[in-house]
């Protein structure tokens, strides 16, 4: 098989493709035949050297793929069972650990979801990434409820686009920020309820002003660095603050005064390296709680464009330009 690899961390010119053995599946996994892989932040620090992949996990990047099953694997031990897992010949996407970038990519079969007849499979595979994420920080770690508002930084991004999208769904009013008028623009259209030009405006102000003065209940903060002092300033009492990446750095100056008088809570989490069976339960919810609205079509991604994977890098190059609204996804 073509799979997309990197003899040493670099710029997005160190991708290139090669061949490699086709993987064989081994208890509790499946193996599928790529269609499409999503491109994802996580991808590109990888290929930096900054998000090294887990043990085990196979060292091709790739997080979230979509295809059809073409062999399946033995059960995990004697007492496990085959009866609710991906059979050969079914369309699913899934959150991997690796692997994506390939034309086969092996998952653990408790961690597929069935693609509908409805969903193109370019759609599924630029679902299982950011929907694991955001559904797992804005509403498990985050206790996010209806009613409630939150901040999103990078709205435009993967991410953001997500997080817009499931608070539409749940009855969530997203105020975002973006980096230009133009992503603003793009924000509001895919459904923010507010969307500041955080280059022309100050985000605390303006959510100050959004919120007559209350703050947020939640901020998803991408950025970290400098930024968690003033999202701090952006929550209402007893609000909530969730990281899930560092762009801007990976420390922060608190005043933790203001922490214990307001009653903040602060959190984060990364997803890659946490178990199998945390995975499979996640996958399970989401499932449960949010795979009915895309069966019936209320919720589609945002793709902005598709690449080859043989242009995995320029895949790459084209996201670290920020140019991109949505996701990007690979045609295997």
């Amino acid at each position: 098989m073509i799979a997309i690899g990197f003899d040493a961390p670099g710029g997005p010119a160190v991708l290139r493709p090669e061949t490699l053995a086709v993987p064989v599946p081994g208890p509790g996994q499946v193996l599928v035949r790529v269609a499409y892989a999503g491109v994802n932040g996580p991808d590109l620090a990888q290929r930096r050297g900054h998000y090294p992949p887990p043990p085990g996990a196979s060292p091709i990047p790739g997080l979230e793929i979509a295809g059809e099953v073409v062999a399946v694997g033995d059960a995990p031990d004697a007492a496990g069972s085959r009866a609710a897992w991906p059979g050969v010949g079914d369309r699913v996407c899934a959150l991997v650990t690796g692997g994506g970038y390939a034309e086969y990519c092996l998952a653990e079969a408790d961690h597929c979801l069935p693609v509908p007849a409805g969903l193109p499979l370019d759609q599924a595979a630029a679902l299982p990434e950011t929907l694991f994420t955001v559904w797992h920080n804005l509403f498990e770690r985050g206790h996010v409820r209806e009613g409630e508002t939150i901040l999103v930084h990078g709205g435009t991004s993967g991410i953001g686009t997500m997080a817009i999208l499931l608070g539409k769904l749940f009855g969530v009013t997203v105020i975002v920020t973006c980096g230009s008028a133009a992503k603003c623009a793009a924000a509001l259209r895919i459904g923010a309820a507010h969307a500041i030009d955080y280059r022309a405006q100050d985000f605390v102000e303006e959510v100050g002003r959004i919120t007559g003065g209350r703050g947020v209940d939640l901020v998803l903060d991408m950025v970290s660095g400098d930024y968690v002092p003033r999202n701090l300033r952006c929550l209402a009492e007893d609000g909530r603050h969730v990281t899930i990446a560092v762009q801007g750095g990976m420390k922060a100056e608190l005043n933790m005064a203001v922490v214990m008088t307001r009653r903040l809570t602060l959190t984060g989490s990364t997803l890659r390296p946490r178990s199998r069976t945390f995975k499979a339960l996640l996958a399970q919810e989401i499932l449960r709680e949010v795979w009915p609205a895309v069966i019936a079509g209320e919720l589609r991604p945002v793709i902005d464009r598709t690449f080859p994977l043989a242009e995995a890098a320029a895949a790459h190059a084209y996201v670290e330009s920020g140019a991109h609204v949505g996701k990007v996804v690979l045609a295997a």
